[in-house]
């Protein structure tokens, strides 16, 4: 039996006050403690990142962001869900790392030419994390740890990437992250570095599924287990048994979502009574933007076509008007300045045009720039 119904407005209004979207969280608010609300902040392009986390925080910039990971390493970068670069608060790795190993894995992507089994890949796990045990290390220098730790067979360069191939080595290179066997370190030059992150605390792999599941609902519910699975990367099979097992234990609850059937974690059904309002930028891959289901209501009309890349969430920064994607914008940084233009899909008011100004302004303090709005269209594609 479903306790509550709830309407798309409440549920978007709730995301955004948690995930301080409705309002950035008070000055000095611990970053880690911001990250943590997302639960995680995707970081493949890591100026987007340094923003996601940035614009939801009063007064942080760029900088801020850094010295949490290079400095005071409250924050982690490693391969997350979806086995896609993240930042995650250091206090969460011994979560991540218990339970993304857990989650199954849909099928091989690469021709079995190029793939390890099963005995490969953990022989490669463990010779990444202990080369990096205590240094930083390029990939090349990495690579060279890593063959002379397991074989030749290693490094065979099978594996397109860019404008050539890498060795059989780094297919697995996410799975070493998602286990914390590598985190990265602190750029050398242009050149990325990978290090091993502080050994995590033994958790069990079906508590931290469990708490994994809990951290997601109070992030995204109501939300079904094949909105969980997308945002893992998992079969649907499987996160529909996480979710039944989790509502046996009376850890979740089923509530009326716009008439559909979803889930909450247990007793977390207060929703606020107004709706979302306000005019927001979010960057390349936000959390919010790639999270929030259903997809069609978020990306409403004109929006689901312009701003996502073939139904995929994440290839353009969004602009977000009362809680829905309203349009797209794009920035060009020259020197101490940025120009930020903005396509808006639906007319604005006078205030939300002067919302979107602030924003605007906004963007460019969290980089360190004096940001120049533009109203226009965005003629850059989607980010691959």
């Amino acid at each position: 039996m479903t306790s509550s119904r709830i309407t798309w407005e409440a549920a978007g209004a709730r995301r955004l006050g948690r995930q301080f979207l409705a309002n950035p969280a008070p000055p000095g608010t611990a970053l880690a403690d911001v990250v943590a609300t997302m639960p995680a902040a995707h970081a493949q392009v890591l100026s987007a990142a340094e923003l996601s986390v940035g614009l939801r925080a009063a007064g942080a910039t760029r900088a801020d962001v850094r010295d949490a990971l290079w400095r005071a390493s409250t924050l982690i970068k490693t391969f997350g869900p979806r086995g896609t670069v993240h930042l995650l608060a250091a206090r969460d790795l011994p979560l991540f790392t218990a339970a993304l190993p857990a989650v199954p894995s849909g099928p091989n992507p690469f021709p079995p030419g190029v793939r390890l089994d099963d005995e490969q890949a953990a022989q490669v796990v463990a010779a990444i994390g202990d080369a990096l045990d205590g240094v930083c290390l390029t990939a090349d220098e990495l690579g060279e740890e890593v063959l002379a730790r397991t074989g030749p067979w290693a490094g065979d360069l099978v594996m397109p990437a860019f404008q050539g191939m890498w060795p059989r080595w780094r297919t697995v290179l996410h799975r070493a992250g998602q286990s914390g066997a590598l985190c990265f370190g602190p750029d050398r030059g242009r050149r990325v570095t990978y290090t091993r992150p502080p050994r995590p605390r033994p958790l069990p792999a079906d508590e931290a599924l469990r708490t994994l599941l809990h951290r997601y609902l109070l992030a995204y519910g109501p939300a079904t287990s094949r909105h969980f699975a997308g945002w893992l990367a998992a079969p649907p099979a499987w996160a529909q048994e996480l979710f039944a097992a989790a509502e046996e234990t009376g850890e979740i609850e089923e509530v009326d979502f716009e008439g559909g059937l979803a889930w909450v974690a247990a007793g977390d059904t207060a929703f606020p009574d107004d709706p979302p309002r306000g005019v927001r930028l979010l960057p390349y891959f936000d959390a919010y933007g790639i999270a929030a289901q259903p997809r069609e209501r978020l990306f409403p009309g004109p929006a689901y076509e312009r701003a996502l890349a073939r139904g995929q969430a994440g290839n353009h920064p969004v602009l977000l008007v009362d809680g829905v994607v309203a349009g797209v914008w794009h920035q060009r940084r020259r020197g101490r300045r940025t120009t930020v233009t903005v396509e808006s899909l639906t007319a604005l008011t006078a205030r939300q045009e002067r919302e979107l100004a602030g924003q605007a302004e906004r963007v460019g303090e969290v980089l360190e720039a004096r940001a120049e709005l533009v109203r226009g269209e965005v003629t850059t594609g989607p980010h691959a």
